[in-house]
């Protein structure tokens, strides 16, 4: 299924044609797709090339991971994701390497690595959904030390299947992709101020 953004300003195709389904296909997703999408994340840009992220990944052939993954989500997320091919959950140290001190732009820093997957994930026909996740629910699952923040969960999938939808979920994301406008988003001057470049 394809659903491009109704941008206002040119961009790149696969920024237009990312969209976060709550569809999915258990069809697997290759590993070789999988190492890609990681290696994109690898490559993100990040403050003091700290790199302060780390992805745990399950796969639907992987049961009892899977299966503990996903109840890291709250239930309503679960009856959809369950059918989703393979979870993820971002995790950020939260203190750089060389001197402990706390990393304020850990969050930040993964979020670019999350979005560099999601792109790559569109340029190969995939797509993936962010989640937050239970903190304290997945640290206890996958045993993370508490230095490092569990915050966000992606699903992946090759292809959508209409039937595939939760009851109650999908007319929220089968409509047009929706976005703040341009001015909402851009300030310049003081926030509150729409940038110069955006008004015509």
């Amino acid at each position: 299924m394809r659903k491009p953004a109704p941008t206002q300003h040119q961009v790149h195709e696969l920024i237009q044609q990312r969209w976060s389904p709550r569809a999915f296909s258990s069809q697997p997703v290759p590993p070789e797709v999988l190492r890609s999408l990681f290696e994109a994340a690898r490559w993100a840009p990040s403050s003091s090339n700290e790199q302060p992220w780390a992805f745990l990944v399950t796969t639907a052939d992987d049961k009892e991971n899977h299966a503990k993954m996903l109840s890291t989500l709250v239930e309503f997320n679960q009856a959809w994701a369950k059918h989703a091919p393979v979870l993820v959950i971002a995790v950020s140290e939260l203190a750089f390497a060389k001197n402990g001190h706390p990393n304020r732009n850990a969050f930040y820093d993964t979020g670019a690595a999350v979005a560099n997957l999601s792109v790559e994930a569109t340029s190969r026909g995939c797509s993936c959904i962010k989640w937050r996740v239970r903190s304290s629910q997945s640290n206890r699952a996958f045993r993370n030390p508490h230095r490092v923040g569990a915050h966000l969960g992606l699903h992946d999938r090759l292809s959508g299947q209409s039937g595939n939808f939760a009851r109650d979920a999908a007319p929220s994301r089968t409509g047009p992709a929706r976005a703040k406008a341009g001015g909402h988003v851009c300030h310049g001057r003081a926030l509150g101020k729409t940038a110069s470049f955006l008004q015509k």
